[in-house]
């Protein structure tokens, strides 16, 4: 099923060189590739050999272990070398199942025992630092980074970064990352995790450019640690970290060999049974998305689908094993093909990923991407409002969806249709409420006098966007005509629109240009519900019909049915 999780038995961790040599020989800067350094131990644990609910209450455990139900009292300052036992509990479980290779208990423990203990005790607070749990983890590097990893995150999800933090958060990924292109790693990790770890990258890099641009708040402290760390986020930077994680993992070629029966990467969700890693495979694959997001966010649309291609979103993959990942895959493709003019293609995926949030978000309220779910799902109403106004093809929306639009924003759609100032207003607060938080790359000019320039990328979106709303507006009177007749000449059409006809055939060349544009293969589509040609000046109007579904129809009509008849069943007849 779409977006379901299934975790395999637990495969391998850090597997590097020199198994016997003992670790206060290493040097320093060999550590990165001697992290974690294990023989190999079948755990007793793995996931084909237990009960889920056993493993369940497994991995709740450690959040109940060594007195966690005492809360730390607010009164007391925030210490970042005093580790409380719960949090020495957590780090030594996660490393020891790290080691042992137990791939579900890393993800029981990453998604629920981390999140309640941030609840119970971490709410204001960050984690303890990174040097006051090394101890408990034999000092090892590669498990210090996941850490930090996971310690930056909490920050930006409850606090609020310090510019010398977001710095250093950014030295701990560039460390992370060079590990995983230039060491042996050969670890397991759940797939949220590693999705998690693009996600959250890409969002501080986002969270680091809009913070920058606010210059006029900024004191000489934080411009002068801007000036001497101006490589820290740079846009380069992180498009060469995605880049390079999506080359050296070979996931193109991967997905490639997978089309010729040659490779199982998504069957078994990105996995490897074999003893190997799926931390560089599932990260470059990940990373295709990241890529997507980061020039979705710069305003080059095209170049963002084009690193999206290798993935076929019209099919099941690895990136709907995460709820997540495949959100945020779909509302960035969609937006993209919106700004494209490609609003048919656009229409087709928010409509499939609505279709399946309506059914499954019930299984996700206990999720910590619940609230996230929730709002994307609601933008992407927003958005596929913008493109049935736009291009009015309601037939390719499920009966559910449209259900649930009508519900949101169906009084707006018709305003929308009115094509005046209201609704030109209209379409401005539905693509300022649903567009991604746009940014500038580049960093500011410290010898000018500092301004704020955090909305000048969004500005320029929404302009252009409202722009093209503009020239589609002027066109709506030629469709109302020539959804009236089947044939109509050049003259009686040009005498209705008050114009003459050399005007005309340019309104009508127009309008072609705008129904149409180019898809990803170069072939031109058409966005719109009818096409017309000119034959001998009589233009001839042909209605597109799209085919009736009638599965989902009968899939309604028989689950009405099965409640009807349970229904019954229940009734206690005298």
């Amino acid at each position: 099923m779409v977006g379901h999780k299934r975790y395999p038995a637990p495969l391998l961790y850090l597997q590097l060189t020199h198994m016997d040599e003992p670790r206060e020989n290493v040097e320093p800067e060999a550590q990165l590739t001697h992290s974690l350094q294990l023989e190999p131990v079948i755990s007793s644990n793995a996931v084909g050999s237990r009960n889920p609910n056993q493993a369940a209450m497994a991995a709740s455990g450690y959040e109940y272990e060594d007195g966690l139900q005492s809360s730390v009292d607010g009164g007391i300052s925030y210490d970042p070398y005093f580790v409380p036992d719960p949090v020495k509990s957590f780090v030594v479980h996660l490393y020891r199942h790290i080691r042992e290779k137990n791939v579900y208990e890393i993800h029981q423990m990453y998604e629920t025992s981390f999140h309640t203990l941030s609840d119970r005790m971490f709410k204001d607070t960050p984690w303890p630092s990174v040097e006051a749990v090394a101890q408990y983890v034999d000092n090892d590097h590669v498990f210090c980074l996941l850490y930090r990893e996971m310690w930056y995150r909490h920050l930006y999800a409850r606090l609020s970064p310090t510019l010398k933090q977001r710095i250093d958060s950014w030295d701990n990924y560039c460390s992370f990352f060079q590990v995983v292109l230039h060491g042996v790693v050969n670890m397991q990790l759940p797939n949220q995790w590693l999705w998690d770890m693009v996600d959250e990258f890409v969002y501080q890099y986002q969270s680091f450019c809009q913070y920058r641009a606010k210059m006029k708040s900024k004191t000489e402290q934080e411009i002068a640690l801007l000036r001497q760390h101006d490589q820290a986020w740079n846009v380069y930077g992180v498009l060469n970290f995605l880049q390079a994680l999506m080359e050296k993992s070979s996931i193109i070629q991967i997905l490639e060999k997978e089309k010729e029966g040659l490779e199982q990467f998504t069957a078994t969700d990105g996995y490897d049974y074999s003893g190997g890693s799926n931390v560089l495979k599932v990260l470059g694959y990940f990373s295709m998305v990241g890529l997507l997001r980061v020039h979705c966010l710069l305003g080059d649309y095209q170049t963002g689908l084009k690193c999206l291609h290798p993935i076929d979103i019209s099919q099941q993959g690895v990136y709907t094993s995460v709820i997540g990942s495949h959100i945020t895959t779909i509302y960035h493709y969609g937006f993209a093909n919106l700004m494209l003019r490609r609003y048919v293609e656009a229409i087709h995926e928010f409509n499939k990923i609505l279709l399946y949030i309506y059914k499954t978000k019930q299984y996700h309220q206990k999720s910590p991407q619940f609230e996230q779910i929730l709002k994307k799902n609601e933008q992407m109403y927003a958005l596929l409002t913008i493109c049935l106004s736009l291009c009015p093809r309601v037939k390719l929306v499920d009966e559910t969806v449209n259900s649930q639009l009508r519900e949101k924003y169906g009084e707006k759609m018709l305003r929308m249709q009115r094509y005046d100032d209201e609704s030109f207003a209209l379409y401005d607060e539905l693509f300022s409420y649903a567009c991604p938080k746009f940014i500038t790359p580049s960093a500011p000019s410290y010898e000018e006098p500092l301004v704020n320039y955090n909305q000048d990328a969004y500005r320029l979106q929404l302009k252009l966007f409202l722009y093209e709303v503009k020239q589609q507006q002027q066109l709506s009177l030629v469709r109302t005509f020539l959804k009236v007749y089947s044939t109509i000449s050049l003259e009686k059409l040009a005498s209705y629109m008050e114009v003459d006809e050399s005007t005309l055939r340019t309104i009508l060349m127009t309008y072609k240009h705008k129904t149409h544009s180019v898809g990803a293969d170069g072939k031109t589509i058409s966005n719109a519900d009818m096409d017309f040609y000119i034959d001998d000046n009589l233009i001839h109007v042909v209605e597109s019909k799209t085919p009736k579904q009638y599965g989902d129809y009968f899939l309604r009509q028989i689950v009405k049915l099965e409640a009807v008849i349970g229904d019954m069943d229940r009734v206690k007849l005298e």
